[in-house]
């Protein structure tokens, strides 16, 4: 079967990825606030660093770029609502945790907010900032991580289904599926099976 493809000029089509909620602000010199990135991945494993990408006109930019910190908080898929709203409301204009009613709590290791009802909130502390165009790049260190207790099993691992996190694609925001595999699956030896060389 031939796999005909159309092409279109370069553009943001990657998908899925998260969507998040940046907390900014220190409460003092400037007011906490939220932002809604679906630019944002993990970009290195040690130490562990993350990047987000924001317009500069965005009232979380001057924040962030000045204070140096910034939270990342998974939303579970019951505060898309919320996670939308952020993202089109400027905290310019109003209170986003107030308005959507969600709770601000200082960080452990950073004075940006972590979003009490997201159940994973990472810390970051920026390393550099790189112009790229309509967005400015925050390459930060990830420097603690917030995880619900009720989430982690007895093994001491997260367990990401019961989050029930957010992903966004095109426009869209989308629950997490099912788990198809784990990493290395697709060549790991099955009990009993003979390995030839």
């Amino acid at each position: 079967m031939a796999h005909e493809k159309t092409i279109w000029p370069g553009s943001t089509q990657l998908a899925p990825v998260p969507a998040v909620l940046v907390g900014c602000g220190d409460g003092k010199t400037f007011k906490y606030n939220l932002i809604t990135v679906a630019w944002a991945g993990t970009v290195c494993s040690d130490p562990a660093m993350l990047a987000i990408s924001v317009r500069p006109e965005r009232f979380s930019f001057a924040p962030i770029s000045q204070l140096k910190e910034f939270t990342v908080n998974l939303p579970p898929a019951h505060l898309a609502a919320e996670l939308d709203r952020c993202g089109v409301i400027s905290g310019r204009d109003c209170d986003k945790f107030e308005v959507c009613h969600l709770t601000a709590v200082k960080g452990e290791k950073v004075a940006a907010p972590v979003v009490a009802e997201c159940p994973v909130s990472l810390e970051c502390r920026v390393k550099n900032e790189l112009s790229l165009g309509s967005h400015t790049l925050f390459l930060a260190e990830i420097v603690a991580v917030q995880v619900e207790s009720a989430l982690i099993d007895a093994k001491g691992k997260f367990d990401i289904d019961q989050a029930d996190l957010v992903a966004y694609a095109h426009g869209h925001y989308y629950r997490l599926g099912d788990c198809i595999g784990h990493f290395g699956y697709s060549v790991r030896r099955k009990p009993g099976s003979i390995v030839r060389k």
